[in-house]
């Protein structure tokens, strides 16, 4: 027997919905969508070399390079794992959900998309701050009015802005993505070659950021501080403050979700898109290539050339190490053309990816949140709308702003909870993925390299959220809001018929109900498998419900799936025996829907009868098994889902109870 979804099907039944609607997105080469990834990842750039200073002190470079090798040699892998395991751009949450079934799976989603949820709203909302930071220290915006010098009140303005682009029905366009991240990066560029060029024609600047060190110097309080200090004691220390630096592994998850707009091969299919997951997984590489470089750069060279007090709190340099450098360093310019003019061009290419960022982060929270909960049941309608969203999302944005005095400082940890839960997520599925096609056994079986860099993100995440909570209490909010709402969505959507389309077991099943949609089959009626035999049923059915011998009865017999979800396909396998019809239903979510779309399909001359017989469970009990498990008082959901579906009593078929 086929039991393919895609040996036959039909439109979908009457009152139903499908769950999403997979739109064709315009698709380019790979290097381009890449700056779509950029804008989130290289924007980062803005303010990761200050914050790495705040954090690590001198030694950030080691810190740094240790960020480094666990990007190439960690997330790279495990993200180009993730990008071949879903080719459509679902993510680690997709994965996790189809290795995880059940309620287990659908709580495991809920709870990974409120910590996406944080990481994109930290996203706009500390790029906005960033943003605002750079225009508040730009020498042509001093001369305004003091009261346009308001970091918060200027972050509030460009979140809304942002929100009424999209409103109006802003796009996110790949070619001003290109010419935004190109200028950026050539920028940074120029100031990174200034400082190195400045390293090389006055190495004093390296010897005494190195006797700093080698005296315990550390620009940070530590137990080490103002002790003699040794390599491998750097090097350890810069372990222990790894973590600080995390925000540098951001744009991992965005570069998988980029996925379905990377051109792939002629040759790739929908099961099989081999070239548009080679093109992922080299834009994955590249961009995490090109972001090492620019970090262990730029952390080397503010480490060494800008004082450190520059760079702590209340310094000219806070989260703008770069563009300080870009605006002459205080008079003493790098390079002979590092001014007023160059830096205003330097912060004019930050605002600008740093603005862009936000927008990539809105457009992606826009597309996830209807690609999961409204598929689930676990969301009202009008999550699939765009403007209702963007409303939420930005109100949501604008109280994350006002909690956190859009301090960038403060919203570094809360950004680099979302990053490192997600990105431990993706390792916990590639772990189980690669565990289950493993053809080895034993302790063989498990993939250790991918376990060794879980531990590494999980050290990580753990002492994010130890020392500073403040990710974790807004995931737990985002998390506690989405359960809720799925909750409440579940109940009051549960009169849908939920029902998609049938699919058939074989071209005889399909044969056989073509057959019964037109030979007016009176009765339908549902049947337990495992109970009695079909000839005692049929005997004791027209018994109680006072059926002629003459009047043809269609036995129905339901097998439960997954209850957890929400949209059903059911499965048909129509056989004929002992001189009746039987439908063996099978891949049913949920029991009453199944029975009400079926009784639609069937009554295209005729209404049909559906005769149950009478339960005598508690009705409480009975709806809450409808809820969560998909059976409860079957009969009674059944009449109200055709009262629904069919509004004229004539054309509606009839519940009969005996």
């Amino acid at each position: 027997m086929n039991t393919s979804p895609s040996a036959s099907s039909e439109p979908p039944p009457s009152g139903a919905t499908p769950s999403a609607s997979h739109g064709h997105h315009p698709q380019a080469f790979w290097l381009w969508v890449l700056c779509l990834t950029g804008v989130d990842y290289f924007s980062t750039l803005a303010y990761q070399p200050s914050i790495a200073i705040e954090n690590a002190g001198r030694l950030a470079p080691f810190a740094t390079f240790l960020l480094v090798l666990v990007t190439l040699f960690g997330a790279v892998p495990v993200y180009r794992r993730v990008a071949r395991s879903s080719p459509h751009g679902q993510g680690s949450i997709a994965m996790l959900q189809k290795l995880v079934h059940g309620w287990a799976g659908k709580f495991l989603v809920l709870v990974l998309l409120g910590f996406a949820a944080t990481d994109f709203v930290i996203t706009i909302t500390l790029s906005a701050a960033d943003a605002s930071e750079h225009l508040l220290h730009n020498p042509l915006f001093r001369d305004t009015p003091g009261w346009m010098h308001s970091q918060v009140g200027i972050t509030l303005l460009l979140t809304l802005f942002l929100g009424a682009l999209f409103l109006k029905g802003f796009r996110e366009v790949i070619g001003i993505a290109v010419v935004i991240v190109a200028f950026y990066l050539m920028m940074n560029a120029i100031v990174l070659i200034g400082g190195l060029k400045t390293l090389i024609a006055e190495p004093h600047f390296i010897s005494e950021w190195a006797t700093s060190l080698s005296r315990g110097d550390l620009g940070i309080e530590s137990e080490l501080s103002g002790k003699p200090l040794v390599w491998y004691s750097a090097l350890f220390l810069s372990a222990l403050l790894f973590p600080k630096l995390a925000l540098g592994l951001s744009g991992f998850e965005t570069g998988v979700a980029v996925m379905p707009l990377i051109k792939g091969n002629p040759t790739d299919t929908e099961d099989n898109p081999a070239g548009r997951i080679l093109g992922t997984q080299r834009l994955l590489l590249t961009s995490a290539l090109i972001m090492s470089v620019m970090l262990i750069g730029s952390s080397f060279i503010v480490a060494t050339l800008i004082p450190l007090e520059q760079l702590q709190q209340g310094g000219h340099a806070q989260n703008r190490a770069l563009a300080w450098i870009a605006h002459g360093s205080d008079g003493q310019p790098l390079l002979p053309f590092f001014g007023p003019s160059f830096g205003t061009l330097y912060d004019i290419s930050t605002i600008t990816i740093l603005w862009f960022a936000g927008a990539s982060a809105l457009s992606g929270l826009l597309n996830l949140i209807p690609r999961y909960l409204p598929r689930f049941g676990m969301a009202p309608d009008w999550v699939s709308a765009t403007r209702p969203l963007v409303c939420v999302i930005v109100g949501v944005c604008l109280v994350v702003t006002l909690l956190f005095q859009a301090s960038v400082s403060a919203q570094g940890a809360a950004y680099a909870t979302g990053v490192m839960v997600l990105i431990l997520s993706a390792c916990v599925a590639v772990i189980i993925e690669r565990f289950q096609v493993s053809q080895r056994s034993g302790f063989r079986r498990i993939p250790w390299s991918t376990v060794l860099i879980t531990l590494v993100f999980l050290f990580t995440t753990v002492d994010i959220l130890i020392e500073k909570p403040d990710g974790l209490i807004i995931a737990c909010f985002f998390i506690g809001a989405i359960i809720v709402v799925s909750l409440v969505s579940r109940f009051v959507r549960s009169d849908e018929l939920r029902v998609v389309r049938f699919q058939f077991a074989n071209a005889e099943s399909r044969f056989r109900w073509n057959t019964l949609q037109h030979i007016e089959i009176p009765v339908l009626a549902p049947h337990r498998p495992g109970g009695r035999t079909l000839d005692e049923k049929e005997r004791e059915l027209r018994e109680w419900h006072h059926l002629e011998d003459d009047i043809p009865v269609v036995f129905v017999e339901v097998s439960l799936g997954d209850p957890s979800d929400f949209f059903q396909e059911p499965m048909l396998d129509v056989q004929h025996q002992g001189g009746r019809y039987v439908i063996v239903v099978s891949h049913c979510t949920s029991i009453a829907p199944a029975l009400a779309a079926m009784a639609l399909s069937l009554s295209v001359t005729r209404p049909v009868e559906l005769h149950f017989g009478w339960s005598d469970e508690s009705p409480l009990k009975m709806n809450l098994g409808f809820l969560l498990f998909g059976e409860g008082n079957v009969p009674f959901l059944v009449r109200e889902l055709l009262r629904d579906a069919q509004p004229d009593e004539k054309l509606r078929p009839r519940v009969v109870i005996g």
